[in-house]
């Protein structure tokens, strides 16, 4: 077997952070950079790369590089202090007037601030079903919409956007195309290789997995003038990641692939289960057949259909919010993509304008066993 770098395998190379050792120290494991500046030459130049910590810093370069090769990013990778910082500076890259087109069901953070703080950028904003290529088409203004953002499976509901099908009409209108893939994670789906030109993950999620790290990433296909203004907003609006951030998301990323394939394992299992179970009204995942998506998932995502699912709770709302109640092992909390399991009454979280129906439970599956999880939420819902 071959011992060069270049013959490994994602999984290999994300393991072993890209099978560097540290020169001085020979560890195995990324040291973490702290320094806030660098010495210039005698020539007054910064040959090393490095001149100040906002923009320049070693660890937040290792973990970008892991990500980067993960998504078969030719411009690279950018992380950010937050998943909302990433998304936005997307938007903020954008010109006043611009046109974007949005999926309707996504993070309702990012809906809220494109319902609200977008148009104080000039910018104009549609919401439509993503995966209703017909709605889409009907959508995007040619010479007009500069963005089509698509997230998918998209949170909380798991529908399916066509990612290829997408990069099609947004490139025959002139526009770029974004994808959140929060919940796919690369292990399960590559959206620039389908086609996209951008692709974002709040990293603090299964990128991480283990939620104590808020960070956001970008993956970029081209290295082009709008990449470049998207990196300069970073540097100048101080949206970096800090450098403990980064060798803790550094961390995480290198048990990426054995995590999001037990997750998704699991996430399948449950949702096999639940689709027959007396007290629940729906599943909501897209590795079932009876999925709307399902098919199209199977052909974009690999490695399994990601490790988030919902379930529709008979009894409506009240019945969901004791079956939350209710739980042990699971934990009655926000966020997703950790390796321990939660579930969540979105509906609540959202509030008013929410497309999340009121008898829906969030679940994010985590690495404990399935036979422990399954039977503590069905003797949570036999109870509600």
């Amino acid at each position: 077997m071959s011992s060069s770098r270049s013959s490994w395998s994602k999984r290999s190379l994300t393991a072993q952070a890209m099978g560097r050792v540290d020169p001085i120290t020979k560890a195995v494991v990324p040291p973490i950079h702290v320094a806030t500046t660098y010495i210039r030459d005698e020539d007054n130049a910064y040959s090393s790369g490095y001149v100040y910590g906002r923009p320049d810093n070693a660890t937040i370069r290792e973990a970008e590089e892991v990500l980067a090769m993960l998504e078969e990013a030719e411009a690279g990778a950018l992380l950010f202090s937050s998943g909302m910082a990433a998304a936005t500076a997307v938007f903020q890259a954008l010109d006043p007037g611009d046109h974007i087109v949005a999926s309707k069901v996504m993070y309702w953070a990012l809906r809220s601030w494109l319902s609200t703080e977008a148009v104080r950028w000039g910018l104009s904003v549609d919401f439509v079903e993503t995966d209703d290529l017909d709605a889409l088409r009907a959508a995007v203004i040619p010479g007009r919409t500069k963005l089509v953002w698509a997230e998918t499976p998209s949170n909380p509901l798991w529908t399916i956007t066509d990612i290829a099908a997408v990069a099609e009409i947004a490139h025959a209108a002139g526009a770029r195309l974004a994808v959140d893939s929060t919940t796919a994670s690369p292990v399960h789906t590559r959206p620039l290789n389908l086609g996209a030109d951008i692709v974002m993950h709040a990293a603090t999620k299964v990128l991480n997995g283990h939620s104590d790290v808020v960070a956001g990433a970008l993956a970029g296909a081209k290295a082009d003038e709008f990449w470049a203004k998207v990196a300069s907003i970073r540097k100048m609006q101080g949206a970096i990641l800090g450098p403990f951030e980064a060798y803790l998301l550094m961390r995480g990323m290198r048990t990426l692939h054995v995590r999001a394939a037990a997750q998704a394992k699991s996430a399948l299992d449950l949702a096999q289960r639940f689709s027959s179970h007396p007290k629940v009204a729906r599943v909501l995942y897209p590795g079932l057949p009876q999925h709307p998506g399902h098919d199209i998932a199977a052909r974009q995502m690999e490695s399994g259909f990601g490790y988030m699912l919902s379930i529709q709770v008979t009894g409506g709302e009240a019945a969901a919010i004791r079956t939350a109640a209710k739980v042990g092992l699971w934990k009655r909390a926000t966020s997703l993509g950790g390796v321990e399991s939660l579930i969540e009454h979105r509906a609540s979280i959202e509030g008013p304008g929410t497309p999340c129906p009121p008898d829906l439970l969030r679940l994010s599956t985590g690495i404990e066993d399935v036979e422990d999880l399954y039977s503590d939420l069905d003797e949570a819902l036999r109870a509600s």
